[in-house]
């Protein structure tokens, strides 16, 4: 088993809530990113997070949390800026995320060591961190230099984008990225933000015939749809009881990541399917948690839920 290096964004997400009848925000380490990357440690991936951390007391506490997870530091960096606030409301079980401090302090990241890329088995790279220049230059070349297979996920956030012209500009940088993936990972909410009107089949369709090995997109508790060749499987969540949906499509991504480094990249159609179940579980697992990376279970966890060791 190889390691992955996971590229992205971690903040703290500042989380709706109540308490004694008040409303509050309950703060919590996230960032798609960052919750990807400790998702595939909890499930027993080896994995170092690239990103850039605040200089600050909650910069602080992301690299500690990091470190508990058992994620490699190495290719983490510190900036002088206050560590970035995503404020999350909901509606039902779905989030919605708006986010505050300028300049972010999870965009400045400008390398990633070379010799770590060369001998990753797996590079991931997506989200917000894609709109930022620094970031997305840095983000190329690892892309680029990665030693093994490359995972993307769009994870796009529609308050970051108040114009049409952001939403065409994101979905350029996109198809960059997804034409030589070997595997993509996209929200329903993605699709309709980036490609609206299309179906979910097409939109599949359309990202395997840029280059793209294989395409899951998620869709809530709706399941998920598989997009390999020819062939488009749709595939059922598990029934749960849900009561925060933050981090669940990270950690459909942490464990597709945790698949990779165990088996390698699937030969056919089925051994995709295989993978995407054992991860609609993973989803599942974390929909009845609170928070995000905080909700991200083992696999031991995993079987206890549902009876299975997949």
């Amino acid at each position: 088993m190889g390691y992955a290096v996971v590229l992205g964004e971690a903040l703290i997400d500042l989380l709706d809530g109540e308490c004694a009848g008040e409303r509050v925000f309950r703060q919590a380490i996230g960032g798609a990113p960052f919750n990807v990357s400790v998702g595939a440690a909890r499930l027993g991936g080896q994995v170092s997070f690239a990103g850039s951390l605040g200089d600050d007391a909650l910069g602080t506490r992301i690299l500690d949390y990091l470190k508990e997870a058992g994620v490699d530091d190495r290719a983490a960096v510190r900036v002088p800026v206050p560590t970035t606030l995503a404020v999350v409301t909901f509606s039902g079980a779905d989030p919605e995320f708006h986010f505050y401090g300028s300049p972010p302090s999870y965009s400045l990241l400008t390398d990633v060591p070379a010799d770590l890329l060369a001998g990753s088995a797996v590079v991931y790279c997506g989200s917000i961190v894609l709109l930022h220049p620094e970031f997305r230059a840095a983000a190329r070349t690892a892309w680029s230099t990665a030693g093994g297979l490359r995972v993307f996920d769009p994870n796009v956030r529609p308050t970051l984008l108040p114009t049409a012209a952001d939403v065409d500009a994101l979905r350029t940088v996109v198809e960059e990225f997804c034409a030589t993936a070997d595997l993509v990972k996209l929200s329903h909410a993605d699709a309709a933000v980036l490609y609206p009107g299309l179906s979910l089949a097409s939109v599949a369709g359309d990202l395997l015939s840029l280059g793209a090995g294989a395409v899951v997109v998620t869709r809530g508790p709706a399941g998920a749809l598989v997009a390999v060749g020819d062939e488009r499987i749709e595939l059922a969540a598990p029934v749960v009881e849900a009561v925060d949906a933050t981090g669940a499509g990270d950690s459909v991504m942490a464990a597709l990541i945790a698949g990779l480094l165990a088996d390698g990249r699937p030969a056919t159609a089925t051994g995709w399917t295989n993978h995407v179940a054992y991860a609609l579980q993973v989803a599942g697992l974390v929909c009845e948690r609170p928070g995000g990376a905080v909700a991200m279970p083992t696999r031991a966890e995993v079987a206890a839920r549902y009876g299975s060791s997949t």
